[in-house]
This record gives C-alpha cells, structure tokens and sequence, in this order.
C-alpha cells in the first residue's frame, strides 16, 4: 500500500506520516524544504519522540521518502499511484497545493484508475474540505469536475495530538526528529469516505462530523489559547507553568466546560464525555515535556479573534445555545492584553472586538479586560467573574 502525506512538518511527520507508516503503507511526503527532502530520501526513516509522563519513547517512521513539492510532474506520479492521502500544510498553503493534486488527479484517471481516492484533510479549519475540493475543481475541466465530485473523498480529520515547535534540543542532532505528546487519536468524517477507505491505525470514525470539528476548535483550541493568554498575564514562559496556576486551571476548566455544555446541546450529544475531555485536556496542558510556550500557541490574534475561530466561535456558540459565556468572555479579554503581537498596536481593544470579531454585545469583555489592563490580580478578577456570574 502507498500514500501520500502532503506535507513533512509537524503533524505531517510526527502524526498522520507515523499513522501511516505504522499502518503498513509506503509514505512518500511531498515538501520544498530541500533540507528535509535530502534528509528524508538519504535515510528513508526518521524518529519520533514520544513525551511520556513517566519519560520519552523513541518510534521509528520507517519506509518512506520526499517528492519536491516543485517538481509538480513527481507530485502527480506519486498521488496517480497512492492508495490514500493526507494534506498538513496549513490552511494558507492549499491554494498552493491545489494545483498540484489536480495534477495527480488527472494523471490517475488519465491511466485508467477510476477507483474512489480519499484526501485526509488535517487543517485546522472549519469547511476545510470544501475549500480544498473548490481550490481542486479551479484547475480542471467539466469533465473533470465530475470525476472529482464521484470518485474523490475530501475526508476532514480533527488533530488533537499537540506537537511544540521543535527547538535542537529536541531534535538532538536530526533534523527529522519529531517530538510529540502521547495522544494519537485520529477522528475522521465517515460521510465524506468513497468506496472503501483503506486501513489506517487509531482512526475513529464520526458523522456528523462538525460534532469533532467543533470539539477541537471550540474545547480544545479555546482552552490551550486561554491558558497562554492568562499565563502571558502571569509572566508565563511555558503552557504548563500557566495552567498549574490553580486560578489559571479553574479559568480555564470553566471556559471549557461552558462550550461543552453548549457543543452537547447544539448536537444533541451527552455532555458527560465534553467534561471528561475537558478533564483529560488539563491534564495534557500540564505535560512539561512538550515546552510549549505561551507566545506560540497565543499568537496570531488576528485569526484566533476572528469571528468563527475558537474563542469569537466558542462565544457565539454558547450565546446561541443559552449558555453563560462569561469565563470564555475572559479568555477575549485577555487576549486583548496579550505582548507578543501587534495587533493591539494597530487598533484599540473595542476596534477588535468590533472590526476583527465582528462583536457588538462587548461591554462585558471590556469590562474585563479594564480589570486585567489596571493590574488586578487574576484571583481578583475571578472573584469580580463569581459576583458577575450570580447576577
């Protein structure tokens, strides 16, 4: 069996590629970095570390190789003989790609394999698979287009392992090395499938599958963004220094708590297993191992303030479902405080709110981060949150 992982970072090659690998198919990546494509076609496996609580274990990714990503005649040899294929590109890399998987596209039906393809999408966006079959369909003909709507499954995935920017300590002298927390769970959109999906290792499936999209961005996006923003208050260098924060950890259980109780009620799904994530989530924040910084995983404001993204998304949601929004109200208002991005500098705090995510009900948020802004201790804050929350 081969496949095709779209993409040699951090997921591609410490997740969905070791999946892949461990699943029995020959991986064949497609990048541009030259120093990864040379690494990866001299050795043809790399490690990946395993951050245990009790330690590190080291998985070897075997059998593999490296298309260059400019080479698009390489691209579509490798996709026309794939039996699946995955994309972790990052959501503005796909308008890049597409070209090149039409290719590939057209190159399988070209030689006569008509078999139904899935697309393993692992963006960290909501409609991903429609973005990518619509940037797909730009470069093909009517024709075309049919084929791709009978025969090809654009299959969203929810990615839950947290894997840090690897620093070269932990890649100890291999640039392909991976390190990586233990969860390897892999929910996939069973409705999107054509034909028979091959086999692949931990997948679970799900439809409708918004239910996991949501859970990741709404529970699990919005908590490890809160707990950097609420760290960066605290002076934080590290996710795992935040949440130990017993203040910190309540914040953020009772933001996360809120969206799950509005995410069962918006499906119709038991609240009890959300709660039990929420629970595990904390649990995985703590892991010192990962070294997950609290300026990484807070950046980019202006799309995690964004209106459907996981805070603005997680509010609206439990604005819609009658659910008391307040303490994810707080993890917006500290992202308004937040140093390591320019975003405050360009437009006031209510501008965001108004410009950014699209809020008009924000007198609470500013309310807030008034408190924040004026060097209220967090314990102070969480008790003004407890009064406001008894109103």
């Amino acid at each position: 069996m081969r496949a095709v992982m779209y993409g040699a970072g951090n997921i591609g090659r410490g997740f969905i590629g070791l999946l892949l690998s461990q699943s029995g198919y020959k991986v064949s990546f497609v990048d541009v970095n030259e120093a990864v494509i040379r690494a990866m076609n001299e050795a043809h496996r790399y490690p990946v570390d395993i951050l245990l609580e009790e330690g590190t274990r080291e998985d070897w990714v075997e059998n593999i190789d490296c298309v260059d990503g400019k080479d698009p005649e390489a691209v579509a040899a490798a996709i026309a003989a794939a039996d699946v294929m995955a994309t972790a590109v990052g959501v503005n890399i796909l308008k890049f790609i597409a070209a090149p998987i039409a290719g590939g596209l057209k190159k399988r039906w070209s030689e006569g394999n008509l078999t139904p393809f899935n697309i393993i999408i692992c963006e960290n966006l909501i409609g991903a698979d429609r973005v990518l079959r619509d940037l797909i369909a730009q470069n093909l003909d009517a024709g075309e287009v049919e084929k791709l709507d009978s025969l090809v499954g654009f299959v969203e995935a929810s990615i839950g392992r947290m894997v840090p920017v690897q620093t070269p300590e932990m890649q100890k002298g291999n640039p392909l090395r991976v390190c990586v927390e233990a969860y390897d769970k892999l929910p996939l959109d069973k409705a999107a499938v054509k034909g028979d999906f091959p086999p692949i290792k931990n997948v679970i499936w799900y439809t409708p599958f918004e239910f996991y999209i949501e859970r990741k961005l709404y529970i699990h996006n919005m908590g490890h963004a809160m707990t950097a923003y609420l760290g960066d208050l605290l002076g934080c260098e590290y996710i795992w220094q935040a949440i130990e924060n017993p203040t910190v950890e309540l914040m953020v259980i009772r933001a996360m708590t809120a969206s799950a109780i509005a995410l069962a009620k918006r499906h119709g799904d038991e609240a009890a297993p959300l709660f039990a994530h929420v629970q595990d989530l904390i649990r995985r924040f703590a892991n010192r191992g990962l070294g997950d910084t609290v300026k990484r995983v807070g950046g980019d404001l202006r799309r995690k303030l964004s209106p459907g993204d996981r805070l603005v998304g997680a509010l609206k949601m439990c604005r819609e479902q009658g659910v008391d929004s307040l303490y994810i109200e707080a993890a917006i208002a500290a992202a308004l405080c937040f140093r390591h991005d320019d975003l405050a500098e360009e437009k006031t705090p209510a501008e965001i709110l108004r410009d950014i995510s699209t809020l008009e009900d924000a007198g609470r948020i500013l309310a807030i981060y008034d408190r924040f802004k004026s060097g209220e201790s967090l314990e102070a804050v969480l008790v003004w949150l407890k009064q406001e929350a008894e109103r």
